[in-house]
């Protein structure tokens, strides 16, 4: 199933359904052919040490694999289960909004594989990582 003719508000709509990806912040900035960049609005929840005041790597892995997933979206016209995920931490995340660019590697009909980058307001690379998901259609 093609769903390349959604727009980024249709998609945003679908991503949102998700009460977590609203807690996350999410929103959809654009959306092509195999791509997708989202954006997450900095939460002070995200933070794991006070002190320092960076990001735990659990919400830079959440944002990998988000991302990655909704960049199938264009193929799939749905989130998908995720079956396998690496994640690659770069620098600290500190306080303020992210950037997330979402690409596909390899769509197949069971089984696809996608990259995402997460990036800080400075454009500067946090997180990078990849994910295989289950791309079959749904059972009836």
């Amino acid at each position: 199933m093609s769903e390349s003719s959604l727009d980024k508000d249709q998609v945003e709509a679908l991503l949102l359904r998700g009460p977590f990806h609203q807690w996350l912040g999410l929103s959809v900035v654009a959306v092509g052919e195999g791509t997708i960049e989202l954006g997450a609005t900095w939460r002070p929840e995200w933070v794991v040490n006070a002190e320092r005041g960076y990001t735990h790597g659990g919400i830079l892995a959440t944002l990998v694999d988000l991302t990655a997933d909704w960049a199938l979206v264009s193929k799939t016209g749905r989130g998908v289960p995720t079956v396998d995920l690496r994640v690659d931490y770069h620098r600290a995340a500190m306080q303020g909004n992210l950037r997330c660019l979402g690409k596909v590697v390899k769509f197949g009909g069971q089984i696809s594989v996608a990259e995402a980058q997460i990036l800080d307001e400075e454009g500067r690379l946090l997180a990078s990582g990849r994910g295989v998901y289950m791309t079959a259609p749904p059972k009836p």
